[in-house]
Order: C-alpha cells, then structure tokens, then sequence
C-alpha cells in the first residue's frame, strides 16, 4: 500500500529516501517521503480553530513543514455564504494519494463536514493541490488539483510558500500561475 522500498529509491525531487521511525503506530520503516501541498478552508464556525484542529488531525499521516499565512477570501461560484478563511501547508507524507485523501476526507467528517457540501458553507475543506510530481486522475482524485490555478484563495498562499515549485503538468512555477489569475487577488484579505 505505501511505498516501502528499502533497496533502491531512485526518484526525482521533491521525493526523498528517508527513515521513518514512526508510521501509524509501526517502527523503523524504510519509505520514500513525498512533498505534498494541501489547501485548507473553512467558513463556518470558528474558522481559525478549525484551521488548526484539522493540521493537528494530519498527524501521523502528515508532517507540516511550511504554513501559509490565513487569508480571508469571498465565496467563489454560490456567493450566497459566509466569507472563508483560506491557507496552505506545505508537508512531508509516506502514504499513496489515496491514503491521504482518505486520511482529509475523514477528518473533515470528524470537524462536521456533510459529505455533499460542494461549493456550500462547512466547517472544512481540505484538497490536496500537489503530491511530489505525480499525476493522476482517477474517479476520485485528480493530482495536480484540477482547478487550483483559477482559484485566488488556492494560488495566493500556495504561492507564498512555493513560489518555485514547478507544476507537474503545466511546467511552470507557482508564482507564474498566480501572476496569470491577475486582479482576483482583490477577493483576499490577509
């Protein structure tokens, strides 16, 4: 299920051969670490505490490394809602895509999030925007995000903590896809 290579782990960056010491309650595990870049919202109820509770509940799946600053942003597509607040999180992680979207759909259950709540007021919204340099796309997961780059509230603090990050597919620097979504960074408030 997760990548336990202990010969050889040739792979390009941002994948890194480490040891982990610990792994969902498992000891001494040779695995390939993976960069991953999640975007996390809320706008209902304390937003800020539902922010953190949800980065405390990655853990042990995740490991945080770089945080984005919290930005409030206005509802994109049913604008009829409460404003959200937007970050990014840039983390290590052991587990394939599909644990990890497992792992943040759980979570937003756990912090009250109904599961048909698309584009709708909820507590959490956590999407995995990148995943080292993976592509994907299958009926429940697409890797690049599909639609991060139109998304000011996605680009804006995914750009302030990986402006050189290259996207896997468009071959181009996040800071380049910010650059292109021009005066919709007037929806966001730091």
């Amino acid at each position: 299920h997760w990548c336990r290579r202990s010969a050889l782990c040739h792979v390009p960056p941002p994948v890194s051969r480490i040891r982990l010491l610990f792994y969902m309650g498992k000891s001494m595990y040779d695995s390939c670490v993976h960069t991953t870049f999640l975007s996390l919202g809320s706008n209902m109820g304390d937003r800020a505490g539902n922010l953190r509770r949800a980065i405390q509940m990655l853990h042990p799946h995740v490991a945080g490394s770089k945080k984005s600053k919290v930005y409030e942003s206005l509802p994109m597509y049913v604008t009829d809602q409460p404003n959200f607040y937007n970050m990014a999180l840039e983390a290590q992680t052991a587990p394939p895509p599909h644990e990890l979207l497992k792992h943040v759909k759980d979570i937003e259950v756990a912090l009250g999030r109904v599961r048909d709540t698309h584009n709708l007021p909820r507590p959490i919204d956590i999407d995995i925007l990148l995943y080292g340099d993976e592509v994907l796309d299958t009926p429940e997961l697409t890797i690049p995000h599909p639609r991060m780059r139109e998304r000011a509230f996605v680009m804006m603090p995914l750009e302030e903590i990986a402006s050189f990050y290259v996207h896997p597919v468009l071959r181009r620097p996040i800071i380049d896809l910010w650059d292109d979504l021009g005066s919709q960074f007037e929806t966001l408030w730091e």
